[in-house]
């Protein structure tokens, strides 16, 4: 039976703005989040990242059950306006005491520290001179990698600088469904730009302050196509360059993809694609992170004039649900796996899950949580994992997304990731049924 390496990293993964709360403490700026969450009908039951899951206060309990877990690491998320308040300039010292307290306290629990730079809580300052639609926002990110690396680097050796920035383009910026709340549609292009040339400049900050493995992580998806004709396959492959190869080949090979379905045909974008912009973004790699919950079912669009020239579909096939709705597809991230791999060949730096997980309608019961349809979900993705890795796939680890029930973005509330279920009114911590049987998955790795 297939093994995964006896060297393979055990994670679990979180965000600043869903976990951290203290919106308005200790000099923290707004962040495009509190602004978006403010606004009426943006968020379900007008909900907010204000308290969250307080873990600003609660840390070193949360280090704890990170600890009873057994993790090898932990991602979580920086939150930049919380480093400088407006986004550039003065910078905030409590702000980078917390996550000096944070840091130490994985170290002391022998948890390796993995932060995100972006996890989508731009500062509200810089979204008021126009956010990713700004090139000058890329610069400023630079700044704030430097200046968190300055403080952090010393002890942080493994760095991830954006995660998903499809999803924050296309959600953000494309829909206006996530914050900042722009539905520019394919206007929002720049975006995908922008965010990749911060990363590049990210990548040189860090590792010019011992940042020793660099890291993006990108959703990805597999795309199945649903028909059979030439139109079908061409919307597929249209939205694979979309959603998966706009925010890699750059990185990985140093060049776009053909955008000319997208109205793109000039090379340099108009103009927004400068001379060394490219080489900055493929700046080599330690890995390359993936973010999967399922794959893309892409159908040609009905009508000729359609905004975009593909049309998303519900699968067919009978699959499980998550309490989200989304199909459940554990061979999808082998799938996934062994694409990417076959893509980009020696191109590819070793590949990371930095997200996996699922949502369910988890019930607090005499104090337990016995959320078996999650221990299914992580088991069959595992093992997905593990085939690929068999496949000769080289994958160094695995973050499930979440530790904690937490602030799920438009959703709120409503929608419980966690290992752990939070009460959010009284902030207690329950370990559910599910984070026994990771920790139990961890330790059965470890005996071999």
């Amino acid at each position: 039976m297939p093994q995964l390496p006896d060297s393979f990293i055990w994670g679990a993964s979180t965000a600043a703005y869903q976990i951290e709360g203290a919106a308005r403490e200790d000099g923290k700026g707004d962040s495009i989040w509190d602004t978006f969450s403010r606004r009426p009908g943006a968020i379900r039951d007008g909900h907010t990242g204000d308290t969250a899951c307080d873990h600003y206060h609660r840390f070193p309990e949360d280090v704890a059950l990170m600890r009873g877990l057994g993790l090898d690491a932990y991602r979580f998320s920086i939150s930049w306006p919380r480093i400088l308040p407006t986004g550039s300039g003065a910078v905030n010292k409590a702000g980078l005491d917390f996550y000096d307290r944070l840091v130490d306290e994985l170290l002391v629990a022998g948890i390796t520290p993995t932060p995100t730079l972006f996890h989508w809580d731009l500062p509200q300052a810089l979204e008021q001179e126009n956010g990713w639609l700004n090139r000058d926002t890329a610069h400023r990110f630079a700044e704030y990698a430097a200046v968190t690396a300055d403080r952090l680097a010393d002890r942080v050796k493994r760095w991830i600088t954006l995660n998903e920035p499809f999803v924050h383009m296309a959600y953000g910026y494309a829909f206006g469904l996530h914050a900042p709340g722009r539905a520019l549609m394919l206007d929002a292009l720049p975006v995908a730009h922008h965010q990749l040339l911060a990363h590049g400049l990210a990548v040189a900050e860090l590792r010019g302050r011992g940042a020793e493995e660099v890291l993006i992580a990108n959703n990805c998806t597999p795309v199945r196509v649903v028909g059979d004709t030439d139109e079908d396959r061409r919307a597929a492959a249209a939205y694979d360059t979309l959603h998966n190869r706009l925010f890699t080949d750059p990185l990985l090979l140093g060049r776009y993809p053909d955008l000319s379905g997208y109205g793109v045909s000039d090379p340099s974008w108009g103009g927004l694609v400068r001379d060394g912009d490219l080489a900055v973004i493929s700046a080599p790699l330690d890995g390359l992170g993936l973010n999967y919950y399922n794959p893309t079912w892409i159908k040609a669009p009905e009508t000729p004039d359609a905004d975009l020239p593909f049309d998303l579909l519900e699968p067919e096939e009978p699959y499980l649900r998550t309490a989200f709705g989304w199909p459940v597809v554990p061979d999808g991230l082998t799938e996934l796996l062994v694409g990417t791999r076959e893509r980009y060949r020696d191109a590819l730096p070793p590949l990371w899950i930095t997200e996996n997980g699922c949502s369910q309608s988890d019930a607090l019961v005499d104090g337990t949580v016995d959320d078996r349809a999650r221990i299914d979900y992580l088991r069959d993705h595992i093992d997905a994992v593990t085939q690929a890795v068999a496949r000769g796939v080289d994958v160094r680890g695995y973050f499930t997304w979440s530790l904690l029930d937490n602030f799920e973005w438009a959703e709120g509330y409503h929608q419980r990731f966690g290992l752990v279920h939070v009460d959010f009114e009284t902030q207690a911590r329950t370990p559910k049924a599910s984070y026994a049987w990771y920790r139990d998955r961890i330790a059965e790795h470890r005996r071999r």
